[in-house]
């Protein structure tokens, strides 16, 4: 952005992380000394697309930001918001965040104490760039009659999986690898964690097909034989075990973690963590677990 720009980007969900919003809102205001000279605000989930909150960017023109402009544009916003109801939340409920989010963007601005990005947040990419896909890579139209060929845990696999089944059903049901688990089948709990080239991912979203020429590796192919991996030791030592049904998800979190950062902080491993849920609600111990990694270096 320039130098007479600022911003800052607002999501409310359910959880801190892995979490479909209930809103979201984005401001970008360009400034001419205290005015608004122009604002992009854009309001998402509360509509089929992505919306831009029109009526308060057009208020917001060259006015000065104080507590009664702020509050008038959060109205205005609301008011461009069509939303549904659904299983996270009420119409009503997301028009009146939609309100409460752009006030709130709107005073982080006008109090200078937007939010910095970390210079090197906890992705759980590992070393890996997904952004830079291979554009050379050649695709393929997969449906029943064509094999998945694959890479899971060092093994070439072929499979033919049926239409519409996610990496979590092929891998459990075609492939036998029951590691992996299905909490909620809805990318909210994390337990079917595994790494699609070199990524963690939430496996019960992403297409089986997306496996084709993929490297995948699952909770059963990060220890040596009878060697476990030194977070599945930490685990069991620390009693980060319970039920065990989220477990592997954990762990799978954790061991990418470290592939980002040898010496992660609390905070850090924290973050890593975020997209799993324990229903046990062990968290202590799970953190405690994956900090003594660290200690045993």
């Amino acid at each position: 952005m320039n130098e007479n720009q600022r911003s800052t980007y607002k999501k409310y969900a359910l959880r801190k992380a892995q979490a479909i919003s209930l809103v979201n809102a984005s401001i970008i205001l360009t400034m001419k000394q205290n005015l608004v000279e122009k604002a992009n605000i854009t309001l998402g989930a509360v509509a089929p697309v992505i919306i831009h909150a029109k009526k308060a960017e057009e208020y917001l023109l060259n006015k000065e930001l104080c507590e009664e402009v702020i509050a008038k544009a959060g109205l205005l916003a609301s008011e461009d918001a069509s939303p549904i109801s659904d299983i996270r939340s009420s119409a009503d409920y997301r028009k009146k965040i939609s309100s409460i989010l752009i006030k709130r963007g709107l005073n982080e601005i006008f109090e200078d104490k937007t939010t910095e990005v970390p210079e090197h947040p906890v992705l759980l990419w590992g070393k890996s760039s997904p952004n830079q896909g291979n554009q050379q890579k050649k695709t393929r139209i997969i449906d029943e009659k064509t094999p998945i060929e694959t890479t899971i845990n060092g093994k070439k696999v072929t499979v033919f999986v049926k239409t519409g089944k996610s990496l979590l059903q092929m891998i459990r049901e075609d492939v036998g690898l029951t590691g992996s688990k299905e909490g909620c089948g809805e990318g909210e709990c994390g337990a079917c964690t595994v790494f699609l080239d070199g990524v963690a991912v939430m496996s019960c979203l992403v297409p089986a097909s997306r496996a084709d020429g993929a490297e995948i590796i699952t909770i059963e192919g990060l220890s040596n034989g009878e060697k476990l991996h030194p977070v599945q030791t930490a685990f069991i030592q620390e009693g980060a075990v319970q039920c065990g049904f989220c477990t592997p998800g954990f762990v799978m979190s954790a061991v990418k973690l470290f592939e980002e950062k040898s010496k992660p902080n609390t905070d850090e491993i924290k973050m890593a963590i975020t997209g799993n849920l324990c229903r046990c609600t062990g968290y202590y111990k799970i953190v405690k677990a994956i900090e003594s990694v660290v200690e045993e270096g």
